[in-house]
């Protein structure tokens, strides 16, 4: 279902909740520091802010890039620049050159497998496993979404890049950026779900929408961005960019599913589905970011690939 249309799906059992709203930033005193960047850990009144953010609205603005996974590698480049193999494995999506080394300039150089050509940014989540066996997605669409004040909204600067979700929790409640359902089916989770027979396993990963206006990046790989309580950006992070909300399809249903990860310090394949995690490098063509931007969130349209209006 398109990102823009689904009705803000939330579900509260044993005290966790999963929603298609924004989640809130985590506090220092709740913020794990293992997979430099990647650990992030919410209070039980974070996730309470998440319940009340699922009755505000969600824009009807938004354009999108269709991209695919284009190559399989243990690197990072935000966590761990110029390191290579230092990493779990990830999945790489869109820009074909993302590696350990990869720099704006050297993605701005490169080509990318997301529709359209222009969207030269890096995008990677870890890799999903079925019985030990890596799985590719078959599709990823990455929404870029007005969910604030849509009319304040800007582009991404060039060479802006974060990371999302929690890649040491240790329960589902300590993840609340990403969640699991099956394809056409209306039940969620923050850890996986065993789809039936006839469906694929898909995920909903949730970027934060307000930026610091000062950095492209911070130590953590966080902290210059936030996440939009109750729609509106704080006052540390007031510069409203359009929220990435990356959704990926899986081939698979049924159990045996695991994720790449990092647990006791290793390097691993059998990480459980709460760890997911994504990391977002932007290498847009600055004119053309720009221009969907103005035409697509700050208008208050869905627009398609091609960054023009399909509906008001």
């Amino acid at each position: 279902m398109l990102a823009s249309t689904a009705a803000v799906i939330f579900l509260i059992t044993a005290g966790w909740v999963t929603t298609r709203s924004d989640s809130p930033a985590p506090d220092a005193a709740s913020r794990h520091t293992g997979h430099a960047g990647h650990a992030y850990t919410f209070t039980a009144e974070q996730a309470a802010a998440i319940v009340a953010q699922a009755a505000a609205p969600v824009r009807g603005s938004e354009f999108r890039a269709d991209c695919f996974s284009s190559h399989r590698q243990g690197d990072d480049p935000i966590v761990f620049p110029g390191q290579a193999g230092r990493s779990h494995i990830h999945e790489f999506y869109g820009n074909r050159t993302a590696n350990a080394s990869s720099t704006l300039q050297s993605l701005a150089e490169g080509t990318t497998n997301c529709t359209p050509k222009t969207d030269l940014s890096s995008y990677w989540t870890p890799t999903l496993y079925q019985n030990g066996v890596p799985v590719a997605p078959e599709r990823v669409t990455v929404y870029y979404q007005g969910i604030t004040d849509h009319t304040r909204a800007v582009a991404h600067p060039r060479g802006l890049r974060y990371v999302v979700g929690n890649a040491l929790a240790t329960s589902p409640d300590q993840n609340p950026a990403a969640r699991w359902s099956c394809v056409g089916r209306p039940e969620s989770s923050r850890d996986f779900i065993n789809c039936p027979p006839g469906t694929k396993l898909e995920n909903y990963l949730d970027f934060p929408t307000c930026w610091d206006g000062k950095n492209l990046d911070t130590a953590n790989h966080r902290d210059h961005m936030a996440y939009a309580v109750g729609q509106t950006c704080p006052a540390s992070h007031p510069v409203v960019v359009p929220r990435l909300e990356l959704l990926i399809t899986w081939p698979v249903n049924g159990g045996g599913l695991t994720l790449a990860g990092t647990r006791n310090g290793a390097n691993v394949t059998n990480a459980p589905g709460y760890t997911f995690h994504g990391d977002f490098f932007n290498a847009w063509d600055d004119g053309e970011l720009k221009r969907r931007v103005a035409n697509c969130i700050v208008a208050g349209y869905i627009c398609g690939t091609d960054g023009n209006p399909i509906q008001q």
